[in-house]
């Protein structure tokens, strides 16, 4: 049975991801998850346990109203990237998560703008359902510049590091 925190996250990744549809079985326990158009996530289970029940309409109340997605979603300002792409190696996310710099709070970052790096330097942390997945540089360079925040959630695919292939 999963925790409620985990399943908290999952909200938060479907809802940050371009799935509009998740469904998760396990044990007699079923959590199936859609987004309407306007990118709120709508969560249903089905399961044995009446606790679970209650906070599956407790946590259908603290969704935001498709107003507050819609403000959130404009709000977001662009980035721009100033140096030229042509010629650069982009280092992605292998999968859906929450980026992390460094291996703990109170740790430097494992890179910054203008860390060197060799192909199998670990660049950062990709958390993904309680998994800390090293994310490796792929190449050897120079890092010019960092695309995401720390805490941030990414998506599959999404450029997280420009770097200067030597």
């Amino acid at each position: 049975m999963l925790k409620v925190q985990e399943i908290r996250e999952l909200i938060k990744l479907i809802d940050h991801s371009t799935i509009d549809e998740f469904t998760f079985e396990h044990d007699g326990s079923k959590i199936k998850m859609k987004k309407n158009p306007v990118g709120m996530v709508h969560v249903e289970q089905s399961v044995k346990q009446p606790a679970v029940k209650e906070f599956q309409k407790s946590k259908v109340t603290e969704q935001p109203t498709p107003q507050a997605v819609a403000t959130e979603a404009v709000s977001e300002p662009e980035k721009t990237v100033v140096v030229e792409e042509s010629n650069l190696h982009k280092i992605t996310s292998p999968m859906v998560g929450t980026f992390y710099e460094s291996s703990s709070p109170d740790t430097d970052a494992y890179v910054k703008v203008g860390s060197k790096v060799k192909k199998d330097s670990i660049v950062c942390i990709v958390e993904a359902m309680k998994l800390f997945n090293e994310i490796e540089a792929e190449v050897d360079g120079e890092i010019v510049e960092v695309l995401v925040k720390n805490g941030e959630l990414v998506e599959f695919g999404q450029p997280l590091f420009l770097v200067k292939p030597e």
